[in-house]
């Protein structure tokens, strides 16, 4: 199996546009700022992300994030937003790492496995620890973080929240 965790660039195409509009609005709290983009209107979508990745956005309200594209045998299977640093908003909601897998790609590990590529990426911002939330309803979720060395710190009837260390040494 070949796994790639790739960020986005102002050349993805179909493929990627495909699989964010079969990841849909969103759910469990993960929001696709793509769904409802038309194919024609994908690139500036790219660049708003792009620019956002660079900090050229207004940071009274956003904080820099980078996307990323799981990509196994080829084939985009899902998406992660990975958060620079936490703002106010952020620490109650959203935390430094989102991800979501298409639907027809789920059950087959590559949460895990996402999650795993994105704290090497945490690493080389220099975060030493990722917070993330999830509705306490989205197991399959809590079961990812956890087995990721997540540390519950808190739940409420909306948001889970968890911490990960993000190891010193990643291979």
């Amino acid at each position: 199996m070949e796994i790639e965790l790739r960020p986005l660039s102002l050349g993805d195409g179909a493929d990627i546009y495909a699989m964010l509009c079969e990841i849909g609005p969103g759910e469990n709290g993960f929001g696709n700022s793509a769904y409802g983009v038309a194919f024609a209107d994908f690139p500036d979508y790219l660049k708003q992300q792009d620019d956002m990745s660079k900090g050229l956005i207004d940071l009274s309200i956003f904080v820099p994030q980078t996307v990323y594209w799981l990509i196994v045998d080829r084939k985009p299977v899902g998406m992660v937003k990975l958060r620079h640093y936490l703002n106010d908003k952020l620490r109650v909601s959203g935390g430094h790492i989102g991800y979501c897998i298409r639907p027809s790609e789920r059950g087959k590990g590559y949460g895990a496995i996402m999650l795993a590529e994105t704290l090497k990426q945490a690493r080389k911002l220099g975060i030493d620890e990722v917070m993330l939330t999830c509705s306490p309803d989205n197991t399959a979720s809590i079961r990812t973080i956890e087995r990721s060395a997540g540390m519950l710190e808190s739940s409420t009837a909306d948001t889970c929240t968890f911490w990960i260390k993000v190891p010193a040494t990643t291979s």
